[in-house]
């Protein structure tokens, strides 16, 4: 059906498609979820089940138009619990001002690999303690 739709020279050969595309190994595992998936949805197709939505709105527009009014963009639907994530990350972190006697959260049994020690108010004091670095350079002797 392709090559009757375009011109010859137009129908390039698919090895140009699909030679990009590499060989992957798939599991047995991904492969029956895979086909348990598809055979679940696979059903036959019931066209009166089928509302072609674009099609409906076309003949509304056209319909419009032989009426004579004036036809121009449908406003945007908006959603009612729309969140500012920006206000509500500043009404977050306000609401847990640091505190002076606040103690320090201790980790749960599977968050220890997870916590990280934070430089304090001394980082200068640490890093005159640390000894310098090699340049992987020799002295000459």
């Amino acid at each position: 059906m392709g090559t009757l739709l375009r011109y010859p020279y137009e129908v390039r050969d698919e090895k140009e498609y699909f030679d990009d595309i590499q060989d992957v190994k798939v599991t047995k595992d991904m492969l029956d979820l895979a086909r348990h998936i598809v055979n679940q949805k696979a059903a036959t197709f019931e066209p009166e089940k089928f509302e072609d939505h674009y099609e409906s709105a076309l003949t509304e527009l056209i319909n419009a138009k032989r009426n004579g009014k004036t036809i121009g963009p449908k406003p945007r639907p908006r959603g009612e619990n729309v969140v500012d994530l920006m206000d509500a990350l500043k009404k977050s972190l306000a609401s847990e001002a640091p505190t002076k006697g606040k103690k320090a959260r201790k980790a749960s049994a599977n968050q220890k690999e997870m916590l990280l020690p934070i430089e304090g108010e001394k980082p200068a004091a640490r890093k005159a303690a640390k000894p310098a670095r090699s340049t992987g350079r020799r002295k000459a002797g």
